[in-house]
């Protein structure tokens, strides 16, 4: 799989963050999938100053195991809250090199736009790719919002200040809510529609919840299932 190469990742944090202000403005808020056979879930797991990516490809909708990809990355950025894309992104670019397949839909485990400068990782590689992204993550970094009601489906507004920025969503009764936010070329209706689609038995999507654990696998083993 191609991707376009927007800027080096090489950078200063004070560096990074003007990377984001210049490239926020690019991202796509408008829904471009047109059709999702194939969706793809994408996590990193940072060892020993390593990042180790994983994108997991699942057929649509039943969410077979297509392929997986791995890559890895030495780590030589800080852990700044709101530039993880600066430690993780080469490792995700990476795995994403080696696909065969062209996904879709990607679904991230972090932001989207519901970041202070409104370029999550979701976003900011979703640029990199030019495909539709979604931001997942566990935890909020930014914005403010009600009770999320306890039925699994529910979902209530994150907004900071006057924008709505994504929505923080009940994948399951009884589990703490997803934070779900447009990364690139989708609306939210489509990232809390396709957000609930990939669930199955667990609170995160199916395709971050298996590129969780492809990520966490020793270096090496690049393979957990058949690709089909």
């Amino acid at each position: 799989m191609n991707f376009r190469r927007l800027h080096p990742w090489d950078v200063t944090p004070v560096e990074a963050m003007a990377l984001q202000e210049r490239w926020r403005g690019e991202v796509v808020t408008q829904s471009c999938l047109d059709e999702l056979a194939a969706v793809a879930g994408v996590d990193v797991r940072v060892r020993h100053e390593i990042a180790c990516a994983a994108v997991v490809v699942l057929r649509y909708p039943d969410l077979a195991v297509q392929e997986i990809a791995t890559g890895h990355s030495p780590v030589a950025f800080p852990y700044i809250p709101g530039l993880l894309a600066f430690r993780e992104a080469q490792a995700i670019l990476a795995a994403c090199e080696k696909l065969e397949s062209e996904p879709d839909l990607f679904i991230f485990d972090g932001h989207g736009i519901a970041h202070p400068r409104r370029l999550g990782i979701a976003s900011h590689v979703g640029l990199f790719l030019d495909k539709p992204t979604i931001g997942c993550a566990k935890s909020r970094l930014c914005g403010e919002h009600a009770e999320v009601p306890a039925h699994a489906g529910a979902w209530v507004p994150l907004v900071d200040g006057c924008e709505t920025i994504g929505a923080v969503v009940r994948t399951r009764e009884r589990t703490n809510p997803v934070y779900a936010s447009v990364g690139h070329r989708v609306d939210l209706e489509t990232a809390i529609r396709c957000t609930l689609a990939a669930c199955r038995d667990y609170r995160l999507p199916e395709p971050c919840r298996l590129a969780h654990q492809a990520a966490g696998q020793p270096t090496g083993q690049e393979t957990l299932w058949p690709v089909s």
